[in-house]
């Protein structure tokens, strides 16, 4: 379920420390209920191939018409991702973040694992349109039960950027995060 923006930006997660020039795109809640050593569990399963054979039809189909633009394109060449046209994430975490826990790297995608703690987990992935943010909150409800929470944020590159954002914004509400999140709340259990 998509949740107001202030969910993020009102709490206090490390992630406000240093990538304060991205812009938040939207806040989910996550159907992950659990406890509060669940974040490494949920990354683990998260990043592994995809094993949802029920995921939907139509959120997979616009994510192969995504990848065939982009080769068509070329928005997605390696010379337009993390450490060639944008800096990583990495190079501004604070010591105790550079120390610690990196997190696991998705397979077959391009986001790539910054960082892992008790309560945050954040990946990043940059192409020619975009250098975005995928930020998991493990947060508490209250009760002694956690839920995760993820927030995209995004720096877009330029006028195609924006344009871009734009145009994919409806499609992203509407199809592929409200999919995402329903195969999400199907594995959370298998999830290890």
């Amino acid at each position: 379920m998509r949740i107001a923006n202030s969910e993020f930006t009102e709490r206090p997660w490390r992630i406000h420390e240093f990538a304060d020039d991205f812009e938040v795109e939207d806040v989910w809640s996550l159907p992950t209920p659990g406890g509060p050593d669940d974040l490494a569990r949920f990354a683990r399963g998260f990043t592994a191939p995809d094993t949802d054979e029920i995921s939907n039809k139509a959120t997979k189909a616009l994510f192969a018409i995504r990848w065939k633009l982009g080769r068509l394109f070329g928005w997605d060449t390696e010379d337009k991702g993390v450490e060639k046209r944008v800096a990583t994430l990495r190079d501004r975490l604070p010591d105790d973040l550079q120390e610690g826990r990196r997190g696991p790297d998705f397979v077959g995608v391009s986001f790539h694992s910054v960082y892992l703690t008790d309560t945050e987990w954040v990946s990043e992935l940059a192409n020619k349109t975009v250098h975005a943010l995928m930020h998991i909150g493990w947060v508490a409800n209250g009760d002694g039960t956690y839920n995760g929470q993820m927030t995209a944020l995004v720096k877009p590159n330029g006028t195609l950027g924006k344009v871009y954002m734009t145009c994919i914004k409806p499609i992203r509400r509407s199809i592929v995060y409200p999919q995402l999140t329903k195969s999400i709340g199907r594995n959370w259990p298998q999830y290890t």
